[in-house]
């Protein structure tokens, strides 16, 4: 579910009755699409592959098989056809990790999740289980044309220990305001 509400796409392809998950990332976050494969080898036929963009992007990234499974998220997240925060959806340290990890930013003492994709109705919708589910506020913060969730200071503090014992080694600069601490810049830096 960390997945859906960030990078991860469900999709149904041709004729096909079940649906299948796609992670995609920039290829220097091979060590966390690595990790996601780790976790969803058993529903995959084939690992992990770097692929080049129709931008020009080299990205890392596998797909599912289509199976029953994923078409129960499909119909929950994908109800109109196109990805949508679906209502019983619960949070909690995991899933709050995974979508910081595919769409969260650290800048100055907030946080960010890159909530952009979702509609401002939806964005109220997560800010309220934010604080519900996990004691987060956090407010609507224009960026640009396009609105994203800015976690609170004070709740930035309160995530971090939350979200800290699932974030990977290759974010963990999201999570710091250490001026050494930054963006791998390239894939050798991943191992």
């Amino acid at each position: 579910m960390g997945s859906l509400l960030g990078d991860g796409t469900l999709r149904k392809q041709g004729t096909r009755t079940n649906a299948l998950l796609e992670v995609n990332h920039a290829a220097k976050h091979r060590m966390y699409v690595d990790w996601k494969w780790n976790h969803f080898r058993d529903y995959v036929l084939t690992p992990p592959k770097q692929r080049l963009s129709n931008g020009g992007r080299i990205a890392y990234r596998f797909t599912t098989r289509s199976l029953p499974v994923f078409t129960d998220y499909y119909k929950w997240f994908y109800r109109s056809g196109c990805k949508q925060i679906p209502q019983g959806l619960r949070l909690d340290p995991l899933i709050l990790a995974v979508w910081f990890m595919d769409d969260g930013a650290k800048s100055r003492s907030a946080c960010y999740l890159n909530t952009q994709q979702f509609s401002l109705a939806e964005q109220r919708f997560l800010q309220a289980l934010l604080e519900r589910d996990l004691g987060i506020r956090s407010a609507l913060n224009r960026d640009k044309h396009y609105w994203r969730l800015r976690i609170t200071s004070a709740s930035t503090i309160k995530m971090r220990p939350l979200v800290e014992p699932h974030v990977l080694p290759l974010f963990r600069y999201k999570l710091t305001n250490d001026p050494v601490t930054t963006e791998p810049k390239g894939e050798s830096l991943l191992f």
